[in-house]
């Protein structure tokens, strides 16, 4: 088994996002599910990832759970297939073409526009 200091020196990734009801940063690790931290400035924001993370991850190797290593980018290609409907197909060829792009440009737009949402 991997111990704690195997773990906190996987560079996993964090995300930072400004807080609009309270104010200041909420981070979060995206691969350790539940680690989040707040902090008034990005860096206090960081700096209590940090301590979010080695907690976290202690917990996780105290209960013996599974903790996944992060996932890295180049693992995936940036393609995928995907069946639509004819209909669907047409209207989204029609609409890039009013745009001026690629079909593949109009739906890269598209996803990237709702994604999260």
């Amino acid at each position: 088994m991997r111990d704690l200091e195997y773990y906190v020196n996987l560079p996993y990734r964090l995300e930072i996002e400004p807080d609009p009801d309270e104010g200041g940063y909420v981070v979060s690790y995206p691969d350790l599910p539940g680690c989040v931290s707040v902090g008034n400035s990005i860096e206090e924001a960081v700096r209590n990832a940090e301590d979010a993370k080695k907690t976290w991850l202690q917990a996780a190797l105290d209960d013996q759970a599974i903790i996944y290593e992060p996932r890295n980018v180049n693992e995936y290609s940036g393609q995928f297939k995907l069946r639509i409907p004819k209909a669907l197909h047409r209207e989204l060829v029609n609409n890039a073409r009013k745009e001026g792009v690629s079909l593949n440009q109009y739906c890269v737009y598209l996803l990237s526009k709702n994604n999260g949402d």
